[in-house]
């Protein structure tokens, strides 16, 4: 198969805003599926609400698009009942870490099979760019018109203590490096969470005199260094990219299986 055999192209041109960053989010994870030669009918994709959300409309494979801060909520119960699905649950800041964040800290603590994408672009933009849990202080936004005062979560951080297996952090500039991480996330058995910087011209960009989308990418090239690199030894205030964990421990539907089976084992004596 070819990259484009796994996008629903009657539904390009898509619906993001010129400069977006999920697009980019979109193709780094086609190439990722057709590097592994995954098949089509095989794959789910679960997505909530918002901007990062419109992504599941896009690929050619089965998806679920549900309700707000939800995804890994519909996203445990389709893995539970079709475990040998490879379940990816893209999300935004809201999806993730506001209304979703009491879902996502327990799917990483049951260690589930599910790839968790955070598109993180530190901003609401579809309902019009109110802050985040990833905002940060100091942030213009339209419910912060004298700056946000509210600190953000570090999302490595939080999937690590949560519990999650794998968590690994890159943005939209290092396309390749994303491809590669969310392969390494998909193969990977557990929970895993790849946290991908977004740019979001319109509103975070705009409103922060950021510049435009070309001059955001340019700035996650110059604020970020790979992990064990010279240049984050000498720059420790960089944000790190790359893979923060990678453990094996008893995934969450292998160890339900075992459950039922002693169950089933009890009830025949």
């Amino acid at each position: 198969m070819a990259v484009h055999d796994y996008i629903r192209q009657r539904f390009f041109p898509h619906m993001w805003c010129p400069g977006c960053g999920h697009g980019i989010v979109l193709n780094a994870l086609l190439h990722a599926v057709d590097g592994m030669g995954l098949d089509k009918k095989d794959l789910v994709m679960v997505s909530g609400i918002g901007c990062s959300a419109r992504i599941s409309g896009y690929v050619d494979f089965h998806s679920l698009h549900t309700l707000h801060g939800r995804a890994l909520a519909f996203a445990t119960g389709l893995k539970l009942s079709k475990p040998e699905l490879r379940v990816i649950v893209p999300m935004g800041d809201g999806d993730a870490l506001a209304i979703g964040g009491n879902h996502f800290i327990h799917a990483a603590r049951r260690n589930i099979d599910l790839t968790a994408i955070v598109m993180n672009n530190r901003i609401y933009g579809m309902t019009g760019g109110q802050f985040s849990p990833l905002s940060g202080p100091g942030i213009l936004a339209t419910t912060a018109p004298y700056r946000n005062i509210d600190s953000d979560f570090d999302v490595v951080e939080l999937a690590r203590a949560a519990g999650a297996s794998f968590v690994a952090r890159t943005t939209t500039y290092h396309v390749h490096e994303a491809i590669d991480l969310l392969t390494r996330a998909i193969a990977h058995k557990g929970f895993s969470v790849v946290e991908i910087l977004s740019q979001c011209p319109t509103y975070f960009g705009r409103k922060n005199k950021l510049g435009e989308a070309a001059e955001m990418l340019v700035q996650y090239r110059t604020t970020t260094a790979r992990l064990g690199s010279r240049r984050l030894a000498e720059h420790p205030g960089l944000i790190a990219r790359g893979v923060f964990v990678e453990t094996q421990r008893p995934e969450y539907c292998e160890s339900y299986d075992q459950v039922m089976a002693r169950a089933m084992a009890e009830a025949q004596r």
